[in-house]
């Protein structure tokens, strides 16, 4: 109970020296609005949100700020991507794709005011529920940190990497493996963190510093989407947004079972590493139509069934954070451009970070929460007028402030040709089914596990058994080990030969 107190103390302490300071309203107000038209403009996402202020923030401010304008972002754009999902029936980002089952059908029926402010409010509670899961995990962090050495860490990265391309293929797990390794190989490029003698690098003195971690972002996450957005114009004629913005507390009395739910689902499938708020917001809206009475419903403008999935992507925030603050693995793809800000302040998420930070980001988040509901409660028709810009005109744009980010962190045009290299080259990897977010996370983590990996080695004179002798490192190898086998074809004839018998 008095650790509870402490940790609620020291939450309180973080908010007050937040909201004491002038400029933290200005990047908060700044930021929300630019997470929400981000997404609210149809072919652009919260990971390119936060992976463009990275860029252009990174760590020419204080951390403080630096986070207060990458969170407010993120709660944002996953909010924001609501809008054209109701009253265009494109989702704005994947998170929204389960708000347009329901959200359209209430907009066409004139009911849209109504739609984006119980959207708003499940958006506000969500988002609450994941940052107060989180801050309860504060303590697994405290718990863990005494037993994590260079063995745990190493294993820790792999199966990080590993657990991401697993959870985020499309069809073949071994092209998320090839995409993690890839970033892996990517890391190791460079002076060698130990014996500091260059790696890979073919003479050439811009890789001595490896690849930078904002081109890989930019370049992996921006270059892909617009192309994308380019080459598919998505139009759609916008609705009338007919009656009252502001939420039906009747509405959200009598469906706060189904928000309190759809928050917990929410922030479990974000702790799951590399999953993401769309697969939350979809498993959500399944279970939902499966336990509620009102399941028949779903999908022809269902109150419901709309919240949800706009409480349970929100909540996959909070969720997200839980493995990237915890063991510095992250949840989701804008929480892995979230860790590359991290990385470029010299802040190593994981066990070792310091209480404190997970605190501050607690209160932001919490902040970023209320501005967001504000902000979608009484200025929803600006960024309904904001759908309306072509994406013609818009991922230009978008494109220009994506080569200044990238310039703008070491300065020089290196940087932009690796950001237009790994751009290219994720982009044949998008049209092929390799997913993306792995490569970048094996960029991230890979060096945390070539480095870890190796002390470990000369730690024990190349005696591998340290990676097994220990507990902590043997639970590690073991779920390394387990997952690989698990995708074996025979091991899952196996599997399923002997669910057969038990069934």
């Amino acid at each position: 109970m008095d650790f509870i107190f402490s940790q609620l103390a020291g939450f309180g302490s973080a908010l007050v020296s937040l909201t004491a300071d002038p400029l933290t309203y200005l990047y908060l107000i700044a930021s929300v609005f630019l997470g929400i038209t981000f997404g609210a403009l149809p072919g652009l996402t919260a990971t390119l949100a936060v992976t463009i202020l990275t860029g252009f923030f990174g760590n020419k401010i204080p951390l403080d700020y630096s986070l207060i304008a990458l969170l407010g972002a993120y709660v944002g754009a996953i909010y924001g991507g609501s809008y054209p999902s109701i009253l265009l029936n494109i989702p704005g980002t994947a998170a929204s794709a389960a708000t347009a089952m329901d959200g359209y059908p209430l907009a066409k029926a004139g009911r849209g005011g109504e739609a984006l402010g119980l959207t708003t409010t499940a958006s506000f509670i969500g988002t609450v529920i994941g940052t107060l899961t989180l801050l309860i995990f504060v303590w697994a962090l405290l718990l863990v940190s005494k037993n994590i050495a260079s063995p745990e860490k190493a294993l820790l990265a792999l199966f990080g990497i590993l657990l991401s391309g697993t959870l985020m293929s499309e069809d073949l797990v071994i092209k998320g493996w090839i995409a993690g390794l890839i970033g892996l190989a990517m890391s190791m490029v460079g002076l060698d963190p130990l014996l500091s003698e260059p790696r890979y690098t073919f003479g050439w003195s811009y890789l001595l510093s490896g690849f930078q971690v904002v081109p890989v972002l930019m370049g992996a996450f921006a270059i892909p989407q617009i192309i994308d957005g380019l080459r598919h114009v998505e139009a759609g004629k916008i609705l009338a947004l007919k009656g009252r913005i502001l939420p039906n507390l009747r509405s959200i009395r009598r469906y706060l079972p189904t928000i309190g739910r759809s928050g917990v689902i929410g922030t479990g499938v974000g702790a799951l590493p590399g999953v993401g708020e769309d697969v939350a917001g979809w498993v959500s809206y399944g279970v939902g139509k499966t336990v509620s009475a009102e399941g028949d419903k779903f999908g022809r403008g269902s109150l419901e069934g709309l919240l949800c999935s706009e409480t349970a992507n929100n909540a996959c925030i909070g969720g997200a954070l839980i493995p990237l603050l915890v063991l510095g693995i992250p949840g989701s793809p804008p929480a892995a451009a979230l860790m590359g800000a991290f990385k470029i302040n010299n802040v190593i998420p994981g066990p070792t970070i310091d209480p404190e930070i997970i605190l501050r980001v607690v209160a932001i988040l919490v902040m970023a929460s209320l501005t967001m509901f504000l902000m979608g409660l009484f200025t929803a028709r600006v960024f309904i007028k904001i759908l309306a810009i072509p994406q013609t005109v818009f991922l230009p744009v978008v494109m220009v402030l994506t080569t200044i980010g990238s310039f703008s962190v070491g300065g020089g045009i290196n940087d932009l040709y690796l950001m237009l290299g790994v751009g290219a080259v994720a982009y044949f990897m998008n049209l092929m089914k390799y997913p993306i977010a792995p490569l970048v996370i094996g960029v991230i983590l890979g060096g945390l596990f070539d480095e870890t990996f190796r002390r470990s080695l000369f730690l024990s004179d190349g005696d591998l058994s340290v990676f097994f002798s220990r507990p902590g490192a043997a639970i590690l190898l073991v779920l390394n080990l387990g997952l690989i086998l698990s995708q074996l074809p025979a091991a899952k004839r196996v599997f399923l030969r002997l669910k057969g018998r038990s069934a």
